[in-house]
């Protein structure tokens, strides 16, 4: 090749590499698209938060103003009374240090079980891999409520009817949270592993001492997913709990409202329950918004 040649094949390249910039130049957004853009995103935010603020505003009101017609958003006296009536009418404490160690519990459960079995249909070779990976996969397309009915004979043969066990046993491991973690472990070199192998690392040490913390935005991710769904079910501790001892804080709720010697109609008291209710799941997701970010980030990438 000539050095005229080689030349204009320089020039060309150049050219085609600027190319893209000029296309991201010219299809940047302007300013005025931007400011729509957050427009449109604050009022989003606001139509989604409604409810919720109202909800915490609404545990603070007198019973004049929750009855006021139009409406009044901002308390004109704030006040703690629904609170206090909530606790001196209902065992609330006990309600949620059910709620508290079911979910604990729930959540730590699915947190290494899911992560196990995620890992082994990830990074090892064994008999039925694909089969048990069917499994998962076909779990995850069936309804949560119609296992309902088994998982009651199962727990009632078991006889673990009113108590922590059937609470819990039932969500130790969900199929969500196993794929969930697979998909996250696929994308960690083979080249690693097989490093730590090779220094005479074990498949517990390798799991636990390499793999686990490359993973933390996933095991954020499923926490507060975990978290969320065994704190707010309300379904299957109705259904496997007759004692009042053994009420999570959804239950508990439910049957303080609808006892007329209880709640007696209060909307505020029945708001102050639901902000109190609210609370640890907010606290865990700030705890663990870093990692879910990036969690939620990064899940399609490989």
């Amino acid at each position: 090749m000539s050095a005229t040649e080689l030349e204009d094949a320089r020039e060309q390249a150049d050219a085609d590499s600027r190319a893209p910039r000029k296309g991201r130049t010219a299809t940047s957004r302007t300013p005025g698209s931007s400011a729509l853009t957050y427009t449109l995103l604050t009022i989003g935010l606001l139509v989604m938060s409604a409810p919720f603020l109202w909800m915490a505003v609404s545990a603070f009101k007198t019973q004049k103003d929750l009855g006021a017609s139009p409406p009044v958003w901002i308390p004109t006296e704030w006040t703690l009374a629904n609170f206090r009536k909530l606790l001196d009418l209902m065992d609330f404490g006990q309600a949620f240090a059910n709620s508290a160690i079911v979910a604990t519990a729930v959540t730590v459960c699915n947190v290494v079980f899911c992560s196990m079995l995620g890992y082994a249909l990830a990074k090892l070779n064994f008999a039925g891999k694909r089969y048990v990976l069917a499994v998962v996969l076909g779990a995850l397309m069936v309804p949560g409520n119609l296992m309902l009915l088994p998982k009651f004979v199962m727990m009632s043969k078991m006889e673990l009817i009113d108590s922590y066990a059937a609470l819990i046993l039932p969500f130790a491991a969900g199929a969500f949270g196993v794929f969930l973690m697979r998909q996250f472990m696929m994308a960690i070199p083979d080249e690693l592993l097989e490093a730590a192998r090779i220094d005479g690392a074990r498949e517990w040490y390798i799991f636990w001492r390499i793999v686990m913390p490359l993973v933390k935005p996933a095991l954020a991710t499923l926490t507060i997913f975990v978290f969320l769904g065994s704190w707010n079910n309300f379904l299957w501790p109705l259904v496997v709990t007759n004692d009042p001892d053994k009420y999570t804080l959804p239950v508990s709720l439910a049957t303080f409202a609808t006892d007329p010697t209880l709640a007696d109609g209060s909307n505020g008291v029945m708001m102050a329950g639901a902000f109190l209710v609210v609370l640890p799941v907010i606290a865990v997701f700030v705890l663990l918004q870093r990692h879910f970010t990036q969690g939620i980030a990064t899940s399609g990438l490989k």
